[in-house]
């Protein structure tokens, strides 16, 4: 008899540590997976601020800032044109995946 009430009572001290407990082990679980999540996104944060900051080191140069600016956003001097010639083989590539 003393045996079953010390099982009973085991029992519920498992149940009540796994599933009700504020440090529960589903709340436990739960707290690895967002940190394994917040982890890798700190590690893709860490890769984009070095590609920024070699971006940043490289248009400190004002003729790599010119370059820069003239690429990416199509900048130009006054009085300068500028035309955006496209390729033959390009257009090709256009038109057969349509």
């Amino acid at each position: 008899m003393l045996t079953n009430i010390y099982a009973a009572i085991g029992l519920f001290f498992v149940f009540w540590m796994v599933f009700l407990d504020t440090n529960s082990l589903l709340i436990y679980l739960n707290l690895e997976q967002k940190l394994s999540d917040l982890e890798r996104q700190k590690a893709s944060l860490e890769q984009s601020i070095a590609q920024d900051k070699r971006t940043l080191k490289q248009l400190s140069d004002s003729v790599q800032l010119e370059r820069y600016a003239r690429e990416r956003y199509l900048m130009k001097r006054k009085n300068e044109d500028i035309y955006l010639i496209e390729h033959v083989d390009s257009l090709d590539k256009l038109n057969n995946t349509k």
